[in-house]
């Protein structure tokens, strides 16, 4: 291994850093041109230097003014569009108002998110535009824990669902009864309005709910069938506990409580670290939505299905952290790709009340015979729930590869009570009806991989049928995801659940009666990321999110499920929608942009006649929020589309120099993410998020953004490209575009060309630098992943199948294992690599690292891991100088594996993903 010398750079007296040779032949024209000498190879050069745009150099201070300015911008408008909706429908016909409409958001002046609500009225002027003021809920409430500082429970969870805002992120609402129920200050509070009780007029005090537990609630949950009951999660159990009286009881007991991860594997109600990250289920239990009453006392029975997880084959790693003053490490179960992930079953449990509500007892329960007999392919529990009547839970199961998915039906009648004694057991079991049994009525199964989400809506049942009807969106069929209304026959095959069970192939599996397409096309339902669909039954119509349109675009759209036909856009066109239903069907809220308009948030009525209810039109009615004014430098990007050599229509946005000039030629930043479930390119404000990229073009670089194969929206086949092979496809896209752009518009400079991106797009920026040298000369890597073989089971065997099965992929797409072709003195054009913290990285962790080539010999780092000290300058590695920024504070420890957006050890320091 040669070593690395990382660079010394001398800074002026006004405070910019000089320019400074790669090689002896480009010194004399680094220090005249300030750019280095052009490889030659699949990008055309630039050989006059007088036809090269100078961007301007800046000191350290002039860069953070920079900076500071844009972020001003975004801080303003970042986080303040109201979120969640609820529609409440007013039943006062004398009432000036139809609807109260509850959300949360950041009120004027306030830098935390609060319970919010809005009134719409029955009637509004056409000739003026009606601005929905926005009201708080809750008086002078602090919902943000004092100093910032939350539990560790509620930080991790914070990481996994990418929330960077304070104050209330979420809420549960009972609209029957009007209950809040929510988490704030590292505790639960509740409060109440409609209902009985009717409406408030002026801001109230949320009621803190106190506790005996020690730790954090998580999870809370009001129970549908009596609200004066709610759930939660403390010390990885499931708990109950009376909002009236204040009675508490534990469900279950997997936790023990113990300091050692190791010895205290087990959890109940608690999604893993994979299912959260990479399944985006972050709950881990289900309430029943209806009661029974049993017995002439009038006991009332309670249930929530729930997930026992069994971590003890899964490895635990140890991760410093100085946040947590108590602890030297902080330990966590990590299935890496190819090794164990946990043991899961499926169980109840219930709990009765009297008619004065009081908790008279409780039980656990499990399926009448092991889980993993019942079900021995299944690996991961993707979704959960009940049927609206109760009759059954279901879950959605999923196999190791990801390609089979099956939707079973769990009757309660199936769970026999928990105990260790055999023969009590086997009582219970033989005592479980014949006809009661697991149904599957739903399978998928692709080739290429099953991209989980929450689209199922099983329809009532009438009493007595053996069919079950729903609704379901579909990708594995045609490669596109659609929506199907699906009849399924439940048969009875009968089984003695005493007797020892091995499942044959397709045990339980129903015959599918009808299955109807209601969408069809090569265009997608949204499905994925929690988008929802929303049914009247009345009128028969379903109503989703879709890119029927164009891909680039998000539009909410109706069809009917008994007559499938005319597909009926709500949405105006030339926007991005993000849109919420009201509970009756005749009002919609859409969150809409697009590149050159910030987002607006507007509320529309469904008007029509009621015989047609297919054909009603939406009217604005009133607005929530008006799009600000762009910063005075932006320039929103145009979008561009081009076909590849292999006839893909792939597309793309370009951020031109805000100082072009004519005849002139720009340095080009292309900035790339390319991994499955991410769209960068399509038609929605790009000067939040992605405001920096802006910055870059005021600077003078032109910033060029494309969709290759492998991102999502555009179906299975196009995302699927990656499989197996990730990061050995995705560049020729990228390197494509950019000779496309280079040859429309003039003033890309390909001999200047950096390549960006954070999590994969970090990846992809090595695996640029690897693979083209000669069009890549510089490398900016956000979070990178470094070695597949250590990444998560859920993700990489997704995209990647387990190492055995692919060695050759896992190999090929590790940059830690091509380190050798990064720069070194043979390959001097290579300029830069800055490495942010990566989500899984088996090279020495730091949260950034800057290398530029010099003329000494290169030193690799070894591909394993390593536990060396990080900080936001670089590593402190022994004979090593690196340039510091002021003000800049090191991280005192390394953070591995780091999550997707964050350091571990800086929690004020997030990165963008």
């Amino acid at each position: 291994m040669r070593k690395v010398k990382k660079l010394r750079l001398d800074k002026e007296n006004t405070g910019s850093w000089r320019s400074f040779s790669l090689n002896s032949e480009g010194a004399e024209r680094m220090a005249t041109t300030g750019t280095p000498t052009a490889d030659r190879g699949d990008a055309a050069a630039t050989d006059d230097p007088a036809a090269r745009f100078q961007v301007q150099k800046h000191s350290w201070d002039g860069l953070r003014s920079i900076i500071h300015g844009s972020r001003k911008y975004s801080g303003l408008i970042v986080n303040k569009a109201p979120h969640d909706f609820q529609f409440v429908q007013k039943t006062d016909e004398s009432g000036p108002h139809s609807h109260r409409l509850y959300y949360l958001g950041m009120p004027y002046g306030s830098r935390e998110n609060s319970l919010l609500y809005s009134e719409i009225p029955k009637k509004v002027r056409k000739e003026a535009l009606l601005l929905l003021s926005w009201k708080q809920m809750l008086d002078h409430f602090q919902a943000t824990p004092h100093h910032g500082v939350y539990s560790r429970e509620e930080e991790l969870l914070r990481e996994r669902k990418r929330l960077g805002v304070f104050g209330i992120t979420s809420y549960d609402f009972h609209s029957e009864s009007g209950l809040f129920l929510f988490q704030a200050s590292n505790s639960l509070f509740h409060c109440r309005d409609g209902g009985k009780n009717g409406f408030m007029v002026s801001p109230m005090k949320p009621l803190e709910i106190k506790t005996q537990c020690s730790g954090p609630r998580m999870d809370p949950k009001i129970c549908p069938a009596d609200p004066a009951f709610f759930s939660f999660i403390n010390n990885s159990d499931l708990w109950v506990a009376n909002i009236e009286t204040g009675e508490e009881r534990r469900l279950t007991f997997c936790h023990q409580g113990l300091s050692n991860v190791l010895d205290d594997p087990k959890s109940a109600g608690v999604a893993t670290f994979v299912i959260q990250e990479e399944f985006d289920r972050f709950t881990g239990y289900w309430w029943c939505p209806t009661a029974s009453w049993e017995g002439s006392e009038g006991l009332k029975t309670l249930r929530i299905l729930y997930e026992e997880v069994d971590e003890s084959e899964v490895e635990v790693i140890h991760v410093p952290s100085p946040a947590l003053e108590e602890r030297k490490t902080d330990s966590y179960r990590y299935p890496r790709t190819g090794s164990k992930n946990p043991k899961i079953a499926l169980k109840l449990a219930e709990f009765q009340t009297d008619s004065q509500g009081k908790i008279v007892s409780t039980q656990e329960k499990e399926l009448v015979q092991p889980f993993s007999s019942l079900f021995p392919k299944v690996e991961y529990i993707a979704r959960a729930g009940w049927t609206r009547d109760g009759k059954y839970a279901w879950a959605m199961f999923l196999d190791r590869p990801q390609q089979w998915l099956q939707l079973v039906l769990l009757p309660p009648a199936l769970f026999i009570p928990s105990t260790e004694n055999e023969e009590q057991r086997l009582a219970s079991a033989r005592a479980v009806p014949r006809n009661v049994q697991p149904y599957v009525v739903y399978e998928e199964v692709t080739n290429v991989w099953i991209n989980v989400h929450d689209i199922f809506y099983p329809f009532p049942q009438s009493e007595g049928e053996d069919e079950l009807c729903f609704l379901r969106a579909n990708e594995c069929k045609t490669g596109f995801c659609h929506l199907y209304k699906v009849t399924a026959v439940l048969k009875s095959q009968g089984y003695d659940w005493s007797e020892p069970f091995s499942p044959r192939e397709d045990e339980f599996k129903c015959p599918i009666k009808e299955e109807i397409a209601l969408t069809s096309g090569e265009w997608e339902v949204l499905a994925r990321h929690g988008s929802k669909i929303w049914v009247n039954e009345e009128t028969k119509l379903v109503y989703f999110q879709g890119t029927k349109d164009t891909p680039l675009e998000h539009h909410l759209y109706v069809v009917s499920y008994e007559a499938a036909g005319e597909i009926v856009r709500l949405t105006t066109p030339g926007f991005s929608h993000s849109c919420s239903m009201s509970q009756n069907f005749d009002m919609f809220v859409s969150h809409y942009s697009s590149v050159s308009t910030p987002p607006c948030v507007h509320v529309y009525k469904l008007s029509g006649p009621d015989d047609d209810p297919l054909h009603k039109q939406p009217r604005f009615w009133a607005s929530m929020m008006e799009a600000a004014s762009c910063p005075p430098d932006y320039v929103p990007p145009e979008i561009f589309h081009f076909h590849t050599r292999s006839d893909v229509r792939l597309y793309g946005m370009i951020y031109k120099p805000h100082a072009l000039q004519p005849g002139k030629k720009h340095p080009t930043v292309l900035f790339v993410y390319g991994g499955p479930q991410v769209q960068l390119v399509n038609n929605s404000f790009k000067g939040i998020k992605y405001l920096r990229l802006n910055t870059l073009a005021s600077l003078g670089y032109a910033v060029v953004v494309i969709d290759g194969r492998g991102s999502c929206q555009r179906g299975l086949r196009f995302e699927g490209a990656l499989k197996n092979q990730m990061g050995q496809v995705e560049i020729e896209d990228q390197v494509e575009g950019l000779q496309f752009v280079a040859e429309k518009y003039g003033f890309i400079d390909l001999s200047r060309v950096a390549i960006h991106g954070w999590s994969y797009g970090g990846f992809l920026s090595l695996m640029g630098l690897i693979h083209k040298p000669q069009v890549f000369k510089v490398a900016i890597a956000g979070a990178p992943v470094t070695v597949w073989m250590a990444y998560d089971t859920g993700y990489t065997e997704r995209y990647m199948d387990v190492p055995e099965n692919n060695q050759h992929g896992y190999e090929a797409g590790s940059v830690a294992l091509h380190v050798e072709k990064l720069p070194n003195e043979s390959t001097p054009t290579r300029d830069t690599v800055f490495a942010a913290p990566s989500r899984a990285s088996t090279m020495k962790s730091r949260c950034c690292t800057f290398y530029r080539n010099t003329s000494e010999p290169a030193r690799r780092e070894p591909p394993h891991h390593s536990t060396s000290g990080c900080s936001l300058r670089g590593d402190q590695a022994e004979g090593t100088e690196w340039p510091a920024g002021p003000n800049e504070a090191p991280c005192p420890a390394p953070c591995w594996p780091a999550p997707r957006s964050r350091c571990l050890h800086r929690p004020d320091a997030f990165y963008p993903f």
